[in-house]
């Protein structure tokens, strides 16, 4: 997974994948957590970064069940 996803780029993705990359960032976060749990983590503000990842995900997920439509400022 990249460093940082935008919002934007989410958006681009279909279902399917926006779906796959959540799953990537749980198991990264779970790696992250183990990590810091055994003290072999090195970076410790990629945490933070992979928990608003998943946050804007699935803020992403409900505003397409809810029908809502966003309008990125270019």
């Amino acid at each position: 997974m990249s460093a940082t996803t935008k919002a934007a780029e989410l958006r681009e993705l279909d279902g399917e994948a926006l779906v796959a990359k959540l799953r990537e960032a749980k198991e990264e976060l779970f790696n992250l957590r183990f990590q810091a749990a055994t003290g072999q983590l090195d970076n410790h503000g990629r945490l933070p970064l992979v928990k608003k990842q998943i946050a804007r995900i699935y803020t992403l997920m409900r505003e397409r069940e809810l029908g809502i439509e966003t309008v990125e400022n270019a």
